[in-house]
């Protein structure tokens, strides 16, 4: 349960409270009109929002009046899958007959654990679609039936908000195709995770230029067939993230991956951009001039290399007028690869006001650490015997490498010194304050 499902929640069972010990008996519950009660229970998942039901009288059906929809198999998960499976059938089926039809749907959020079943799926997005000209938000996230999902979306022409994450039933990463055209007009949000984007002749493919009102895009573990371009040219688009590279597949040849393509932008107003994932994604740099707000993620170190770390820098060649970064720590590491890298002058981050520096453990069995040290020892070989020799005692003796490189911060911020830095560590019981050398 979300925070914010919690403290609705708690403001609901401490008003009951109240309540019950009001000497006067004054049912306070009762002076909030129905907006404010309705209001409340939106940010509940579905199933709370029936639980209320028990409050009194006056919740007892107010339940039904909720405009908002979210079934998450997830609320079940105290009971085996199987139980689970048929238990959360029940419960949306019942919602589904029994809510207010004179009530719109504006929202529905959809999660399924699992397969979801063939019956239950039909039913959801038929009654997606009786309300489709007033739903303005539909997250979907099931293994399930793609094309009937894909058809029911697009007669959703009111959407603003679009979230799917579809892979076939039984668990398979074959990924679901992009349609060419999606008639959805008023959308400002699209977040989709396991889609293929087909292209034609050319070698650049741009699936999104249909939604000319678009202003957040999330693209998570997709692919390209067809093309070696995603093209993303819009003049609304100001949040873009992208979760994993974008693989270019041949379908001709069954779970081949040949490379990664290109992300062309033309996106005048971006102004936040965040990656996560490995740091091979290739950005066309004329597309992030305008970005202000920068978030690079990355904590797999198997594969990392000098080539990862030229990309980094490269990035931030690019990005010229950002005010705030955030990488974590093993992104500076492999930033840290590159050769002589303390010594380059920066022509970028001039207007760099905050750096925050997310620390991830570094593995000292892993292949980054390996990569390091080897670095490492090269330096010193080339200095002495004598300092190669300390060293090697050094790694026997388990050295423990600092969690942020030395001079790395200051290399960051040579442009601008005043930029406050902010460490956050998620992982306490990993790191020491002497790690932290920087």
């Amino acid at each position: 349960m979300s925070d914010s499902n919690e403290e609705s929640l708690m403001i609901l069972q401490n008003m009951k409270k109240r309540k019950q010990c009001d000497n006067q008996n004054q049912d306070r519950l009762s002076d909030l009109p129905d907006c404010v009660l309705l209001h409340i229970l939106s940010r509940l998942n579905t199933k709370q929002v029936v639980q209320t039901c028990i409050l009194s009288k006056r919740w007892k059906f107010l339940w039904k009046r909720i405009s908002t929809l979210i079934l998450h198999s997830s609320n079940f998960s105290n009971v085996s899958w199987k139980f689970v499976s048929k238990n959360f059938h029940t419960f949306v089926s019942k919602i589904l007959t029994l809510r207010d039809t004179e009530t719109a749907l504006n929202a529905l959020d959809l999660y399924c654990n699992g397969d979801i079943q063939i019956q239950l799926l039909e039913k959801i997005l038929n009654y997606v679609c009786s309300y489709n000209t007033h739903l303005q938000e539909l997250g979907i996230s099931v293994n399930g039936d793609s094309d009937l999902i894909m058809s029911r979306v697009s007669s959703c022409h009111a959407l603003t908000s679009l979230k799917l994450s579809i892979y076939p039933r039984g668990g398979s990463s074959i990924p679901t195709l992009f349609p060419k055209s999606l008639n959805l007009p008023s959308l400002t949000s699209l977040n989709l995770s396991n889609f293929l984007f087909c292209g034609g002749e050319s070698r650049c493919i741009e699936p999104f230029s249909a939604f000319t009102k678009l202003n957040s895009l999330v693209i998570h573990s997709c692919k390209v067939n067809d093309a070696q371009i995603l093209s993303i040219s819009s003049e609304t688009l100001v949040n873009l993230a992208v979760e994993d590279p974008l693989e270019i597949i041949n379908l001709a040849i069954q779970n081949d991956s040949s490379n990664i393509a290109e992300i062309k932008l033309s996106t005048p107003n971006l102004y936040t951009f965040k990656f996560t994932g490995d740091l091979i994604q290739k950005i066309c740099r004329s597309g992030l001039s305008s970005v202000k707000q920068v978030h690079i993620d990355n904590s797999l170190q198997d594969d990392a290399s000098v080539e990862h770390g030229l990309v980094i820098f490269n990035w931030l060649l690019d990005f010229a007028n950002v005010e705030s970064l955030i990488v974590t720590s093993t992104t500076l590491q492999i930033l840290s690869l590159v050769p002589d890298l303390l010594e380059v002058k920066l022509p970028s981050l001039r207007n760099l006001k905050s750096l925050e520096v997310e620390l991830t453990p570094l593995d000292d069995d892993g292949h980054l650490f390996q990569i390091i040290k080897d670095s490492m020892l090269k330096k010193a070989a080339a200095k002495s015997p004598k300092e190669y020799a300390e060293l090697i005692k050094a790694f026997e003796a388990h050295l423990e490498l600092p969690a942020i490189p030395d001079g790395i911060v200051d290399f960051l911020r040579q442009n601008s010194p005043l930029a406050q830095l902010t460490i956050t560590n998620n992982f306490p019981t990993s790191f020491f304050e002497s790690d932290l050398v920087y």
